[in-house]
């Protein structure tokens, strides 16, 4: 099967700025695909191509094997998409906001429909309402409803957490499972949040300045076994030698004075600490850094940055 969205060499300069150099990745049906970059990496710019905004430079964007500048007007009917804060009527209901939209697509969108989005989104019971008098949470929700009111196969959000308090960010995080889960939907999402990103994507990109720095499977690319563990334990020294004749020196990643960094699976947590106990050692404190958050970091800090 073709993915559903694919793209090759993809750039884009503004002046002398290049905000996309080159980039290339494919989302496939039924993935929750995680975008991630640190400020000004790139990622609006990449999605604002990816719903013809801009025009990139050079290199193409197909959606479901067809080259998207040959067949714009239809591939875009196939996309629903939130870029930044989306834009409503605050003086109209959710409702009537959502009519308003569905009115703008070239298809037919019955009643039953609008009803049926407010429902998945969680908006039923408040769709008389005033927009202006909508949480933001609420304003995030009655858009992912104005994206899929036009039953697309692909939804891109930007940032759908931007500005919730913790309460509207667990909401978002469960209507995005269930959008993908219950509802078949593929979904291309950025944030800064990537707590967040990790519990729902299934695969993912990183980039930087433009570039891909890595992509694919969550779960292949935060490998368990990769883990940076670090121990805060007193004193290094005394831990060293036992350490150079012991079946954890393989393990071991970094020294510095007061702790060491063992690359492993932190289910080996107990028994390495059990093992530095036994050897007279006092330890302060374990954490384990196998996290999303580690890996980004890992990656898009310019010292490690190899190409």
């Amino acid at each position: 099967m073709e993915p559903i969205i694919e793209t090759r060499d993809l750039s884009k300069s503004f002046g002398s700025f290049k905000a996309v150099d080159n980039l290339s990745f494919t989302i496939g049906h039924g993935d929750v695909y995680g975008f991630l970059g640190q400020n000004g990496a790139g990622k609006s710019t990449t999605m604002r191509m990816m719903l013809g905004l801009i025009y990139p430079d050079s290199g193409n964007i197909y959606i479901n094997g067809t080259e998207f500048n040959n067949s714009r007007r239809h591939l875009l009917s196939q996309i629903g998409a939130i870029i930044e804060r989306p834009d409503m009527y605050g003086y109209l209901s959710g409702y009537e906001n959502l009519k308003i939209f569905a009115a703008l697509s070239d298809k037919n969108i019955k009643a039953d429909r609008l009803h049926e989005v407010l429902e998945i989104v969680g908006l039923r019971g408040r769709e008389k309402d005033k927009v202006k008098a909508y949480s933001q949470g609420m304003k995030q929700r009655l858009g992912i409803a104005i994206a899929l009111v036009h039953k697309p196969a692909l939804l891109i959000l930007d940032e759908p957490t931007n500005g919730l308090d913790p309460q509207g960010i667990a909401e978002m995080r469960m209507l995005i499972q269930s959008l993908s889960r219950d509802h078949g939907k593929t979904i291309l999402i950025s944030s800064h949040l990537l707590y967040e990103i990790e519990q729902i994507a299934t695969s993912m990109i990183i980039i930087h300045k433009g570039r891909k720095v890595v992509e694919g499977k969550v779960n292949t690319l935060l490998n368990p076994d990769d883990s940076l563990v670090e121990v805060m334990i007193n004193p290094v020294e005394e831990i060293t030698l036992k350490l150079a004749s012991s079946a954890w020196y393989e393990n071991i990643h970094a020294f510095e004075p007061n702790m060491i960094t063992f690359k492993m699976n932190p289910k080996q947590i107990p028994q390495l600490n059990r093992w530095l106990v036994s050897e007279g050692i006092d330890v302060l404190e374990i954490r384990s850094k196998h996290s999303l958050e580690a890996y980004f970091l890992s990656l898009t800090n310019d010292s490690v940055i190899k190409n």
